[in-house]
């Protein structure tokens, strides 16, 4: 896994740069004698039911919430 993003987001050093990445690429090195077909059967069987890539494409509702405990 690869990704882009801009340092100057994520170090708050410009608040015209974005915080996070602008891409992700995954790549897989397999050492394998499976034809064409197969291979883009399991490319398409990862995508489907691989958690972390799915969540990344589909992103959940996120929810923060600050708890203060201090006086």
């Amino acid at each position: 896994a690869e990704g882009d993003l801009d340092f100057r987001g994520t170090l708050g050093v410009a608040k015209d740069a974005p915080v996070g990445f602008r891409e992700i690429r995954l790549r897989f090195d397999l050492d394998t004698d499976a034809d064409p077909d197969r291979l883009e059967t399991l490319r398409t069987l990862t995508e489907r039911y691989c958690v972390v890539y799915q969540t990344l494409r589909n992103s959940p509702p996120v929810v923060v919430n600050l708890l203060s405990t201090g006086g």
